[in-house]
């Protein structure tokens, strides 16, 4: 068997960005304003910062208007939420973004809610995860969009596969499972109390792995000729980027698989102005 096939979210990635530039060119003519981006950064994570210039970076080039709102770590609860707030307020803010981790004295889930759905480009508040839930409209996490763009460029067939997806967090695993649902997959969902998760793995036709562990997924794992998704990100003891497949091991089972870097990370970004858009144009069409 050959060795698996590399999903380049990167070059992917371009390709969507220079889509979304071309929608924002029209909605800048058809509204004589650009959809606005509105991040907050709360303290002086050194990760945090720079995911923000990328973000900031990302969303000038699309022609969008981007504005960071950097406050220090000592900002209380009650002043977050009355920027909040005041973000909502404005019509000239199409999407708010609030950058996790936030500092540990400020709970993280009354922020998340306070944010008008609407405005939600995160895709964390209740009423979109409800909205998702149901089938309905809604503005998605932005790393599970992104993997199910993936597969589908790729033309993996999901109607009817077997997916499971490793991983149960607000932010990829859950969304991730009703995105598949939605696509009319039989989903499964692993964690750290799956029990045999390795034989689970080894009927899936479609793998998604967002677990946080290094390397934890080994080629023995997967089904022959299935498609693997890696939404891991870490350092390995040689200093260079891995996810949480061992990629040497799994190309030679898999028949398609995203790399790290390269693969799932470039997508996060350019679903972030999708969603951007999409606020932009659905609050547009509202008024």
């Amino acid at each position: 068997m050959s060795e698996a096939k590399l999903i380049d979210g990167k070059l992917i990635a371009q390709a969507l960005r220079q889509e979304i530039a071309g929608e924002v060119q029209r909605f800048r003519q058809a509204h004589a304003r650009a959809p606005a981006l509105h991040v907050v950064l709360v303290g002086d994570d050194a990760a945090s910062a720079v995911y923000v210039r990328n973000k900031e970076k990302a969303v000038v080039e699309a022609g969008m208007i981007g504005a960071v709102h950097r406050l220090p770590a000592s900002t209380t609860a009650a002043a977050l939420h009355q920027l909040v707030r005041e973000l909502n307020e404005d019509p000239a803010v199409d999407g708010i973004l609030v950058q996790l981790p936030l500092p540990a004295h400020i709970p993280v889930d009354p922020i998340l809610e306070s944010v008008d759905p609407a405005k939600d480009v995160d895709g964390f508040h209740p009423v979109n995860v409800g909205k998702l839930w149901s089938g309905k409209a809604a503005l998605v996490p932005c790393t599970p969009r992104g993997c199910l763009h993936l597969l589908r460029t790729a033309e993996v067939p999901l109607e009817g596969s077997r997916a499971l997806v490793i991983g149960r967090s607000n932010i990829v695993g859950k969304p991730m499972a009703a995105l598949l649902l939605g696509a009319n997959a039989t989903v499964s969902i692993g964690h750290s109390r799956s029990r045999d998760l390795p034989a689970r793995c080894r009927e899936a036709d479609v793998l998604i792995v967002a677990a946080g562990q290094r390397q934890m997924v080994e080629g023995s794992w997967i089904k022959p000729g299935a498609t693997v998704i890696d939404v891991g990100m870490h350092r390995g003891p040689d200093g260079k980027l891995c996810g949480d497949v061992d990629l040497a091991s799994a190309r030679k089972v898999a028949a398609a698989i995203t790399p790290v870097p390269g693969g799932v990370g470039p997508m996060t970004i350019a679903m972030l102005l999708d969603n951007t858009l999409k606020a932009a144009l659905a609050r547009t069409a509202r008024s």
